[in-house]
């Protein structure tokens, strides 16, 4: 099974570093998150890879080019500029890098990408998040569903501690630190898809939001799976995230290491 990856965004709100590179190369522990959205999928026995580039993708490119040899040991002869490559320690992913446009759309992005996928099953993803996620059991749990999409739902918790008080003595009944959110399941970005899913795209998908008309289509149809997960997901939308990321990588505490 292939996964594709959103990786061409402008990535606006994290100006301090998408400035010289696009956000899915923005690293965590030497690595970009790119990576490590990729080893969880690897975990998972999936090692092939359709990444849809766009803002600065020769940055993308120039990393998986240079990959083979930045992960292996390697002896230079000085003496007759010769490079023997020893043993190496490099995944075994292929991966397919595509030009999905720089100003294009995620349901823009996805159509440029069909040609790649034939008539297969997929999954989906975003480019800045991660989660310790069990994959198979999504790809299990949309195989039982049946339908067209399969979707992975999470409920955040709250900013904020919730305090309730009795209005009319102004005594505090219950406290609860950073509660459920509002009580909604939100889209966390992993997605596993049929190949139908491309009927839902429009002829001019560039400018579209997958999230928006081609999502709310398939829900409207019933062909779509929610997969609710309860353990660890994040993105990365701005500094803070990614000094948070840091933190949790640096000190063993990164639940989304499944590898």
């Amino acid at each position: 099974m292939k996964a594709v990856i959103f990786a061409g965004g402008l990535g606006t709100r994290f100006s301090e570093k998408t400035q010289y590179m696009p956000k899915p190369m923005i690293e965590i522990g030497g690595k970009p998150i790119l990576w490590h959205i990729m080893k969880i999928y690897s975990a998972y026995g999936i090692d092939d890879f359709i990444i849809c580039a766009g803002y600065k993708q020769n940055v993308i490119k120039e990393y998986f080019m240079n990959y083979y040899m930045l992960n292996s040991d390697v002896t230079f002869d000085l003496s007759d500029n010769s490079v023997k490559l020893l043993e190496n320690h490099s995944e075994k992913w292929k991966v397919t890098i595509v030009d999905t446009g720089l100003n294009t759309m995620t349901a823009g992005r996805l159509k440029r990408i069909k040609k790649y996928i034939g008539d297969e099953t997929f999954c989906l993803t975003y480019g800045d998040g991660v989660t310790d996620l069990n994959i198979a059991d999504t790809i299990k749990e949309h195989e039982k569903s049946g339908k067209l999409l399969s979707m992975t739902v999470y409920k955040p918790a709250g900013r904020f501690g919730s305090v309730h008080i009795n209005s009319e003595t102004g005594t505090v009944e219950s406290f609860e630190e950073k509660p459920d959110g509002e009580g909604n399941w939100i889209n966390a970005g992993f997605f596993v898809c049929e190949p139908q899913v491309f009927d839902y795209l429009p002829e001019d998908a560039d400018p579209v939001m997958f999230e928006r008309e081609p999502l709310q289509k398939i829900a409207a149809d019933g062909v779509m799976h929610a997969y609710k997960h309860k353990g660890f997901w994040k993105p990365m939308d701005m500094l803070k995230d990614n000094m948070e990321l840091e933190k949790m990588w640096a000190t063993d505490q990164a639940p989304w290491k499944v590898w």
